[in-house]
Formats: structure tokens, C-alpha cells, sequence
């Protein structure tokens, strides 16, 4: 299927499972073939926006709570939805961190920048909303991840940015980027909450000292004139 109608790798899992069922449970025969026939798993290395890109991107977001939001996930390194759904009390303004709720029930904390710090603070007085701090509408909660979505990517298309980057680009940003600034790995992962460090170890991949590195030796390929 995915060779000859070129269907991604969930699709054709999908498909292959509802065959699956239909053998087990409408034949009540067995079905083995499911791990031979599953594609294998795709090697993709993320897409990375330079500092001069995101800024330009967030520049082009026009609606306050979504551009604040976008700024908060990038400086602090969140999920989607680690962003959207911080709380007043998870702000603790004298330590300088936030408190992040992760997936699967793994809290941590990670730091808060002085400018972001700032920039909540200020966003939380337009609204002065008790527990949110990106509410929707005072009387409700927090925003969409798909309102958030359609925000960024509307404001990737007005910026001129020429990548294929969604919201979780702002997280594989904020990695490659401490790691260009001399951050250690292990500190990287705590702080973006990784369960394994092999993880993080994916954007030792795309620093531009590795790329610096490389580049010298290449040029010398070709020749010069």
C-alpha cells in the first residue's frame, strides 16, 4: 500500500489494523502478518527556524493572546499544549520558572526569561483571568490548539519564512539553539522533559557547529576561480 498508492505510514497502519480485526474477530481466524507488513518507522530530522525567523514569524502574529502564547513556547521550550494551558500559580515569578505540567503526568520546571516573565505579566492584566493565562474568553478556558495552529501558520505565510515549520518548530528551535549557545545535553533534556536523552541527542544533528565544521572541508571540494 504505501509503495504503490503512497499513503503515509499511519494511514497504512491504520489499514493494516482494521484488517487485522477483521480476521481476529468477524473470522475469528488468526492474523500474523501485521509486524512484517507494518512500514517501518520514518528517520526525519526536524525542521529549525533561525532566531531572525522566529522573531520575524511571531512579528507577523496579530492577535495579542495567541503572539504571547507563541513567544512563551518558544523562550521556554513547551509542547502545544504545555503552553496553552499554563496556569496563574504555575508562573513562579521570584525563582524565575515555570511549572510544566508534562505528558503522561511528568511535571518539571524549566526557566523563565526575564523578558518573558515580563511580557506574562503584562498579557495577564489586558485579562486578569483567576487560572488561565491565555484565556479564550474571560468566562472560559483556555484557547484552542487548533485556534493556536491556524495562528501560526497564518503568521508563517505573512512572515515570508519559507520552511515548513507548525508550533512544535518553536520547540525544536529553542533545542538547536542552547545547544549552539554551549548548553550541556543533560540539562537540555531535563528542562525539555525528554523520558530518554537519545531525543534531545537529535539536534546535535542540526547545530551550526557541526554544519561550521563540515563546511570548510567541502568547500575545498570544489574548485575555486
Amino acid at each position: 500500500m504505501s509503495t504503490v498508492k503512497q499513503v503515509a505510514r499511519s494511514t497504512h497502519t491504520i489499514a493494516l489494523c482494521g484488517i487485522k480485526f477483521f480476521y481476529q474477530h468477524t473470522l475469528a481466524r488468526p492474523w500474523t502478518v501485521l509486524d512484517a507488513a507494518r512500514p517501518k518507522r520514518q528517520k526525519k530530522l526536524p525542521v529549525v527556524l533561525s532566531r531572525a525567523e522566529v522573531w520575524r514569524v511571531h512579528g507577523a502574529v496579530r492577535t495579542a493572546v495567541y503572539r504571547v502564547c507563541l513567544t512563551t513556547i518558544y523562550a521556554c521550550g513547551l509542547r502545544l499544549m504545555e503552553g496553552i494551558r499554563l496556569q496563574v500559580p504555575d508562573v513562579d515569578g521570584d525563582r524565575k520558572l515555570l511549572h510544566i505540567h508534562g505528558k503522561r503526568g511528568k511535571d518539571r520546571y524549566v526557566p523563565l526569561p526575564d523578558a518573558t516573565l515580563d511580557l506574562l505579566r503584562a498579557h495577564w492584566r489586558t485579562h486578569r483571568h483567576p487560572l488561565w493565562l491565555f484565556p479564550a474568553d474571560p468566562a472560559l478556558g483556555p484557547i484552542s490548539r487548533s485556534s493556536l495552529r491556524i495562528a501560526f501558520a497564518l503568521a508563517v505565510e505573512a512572515s515570508g519564512v519559507h520552511k515548513r515549520a507548525h508550533v512544535h518548530t518553536l520547540r525544536h528551535s529553542y533545542d538547536t539553539q542552547l545547544l549552539e549557545a554551549g548548553v550541556a545535553l543533560p540539562l537540555i533534556h531535563k528542562a525539555l522533559g525528554h523520558t530518554s536523552i537519545r531525543t534531545t541527542a537529535i539536534y546535535t544533528h542540526l547545530t551550526r557547529e557541526l554544519r561550521d565544521a563540515a563546511l570548510q572541508p567541502i568547500n575545498g571540494l570544489m574548485p575555486h576561480g
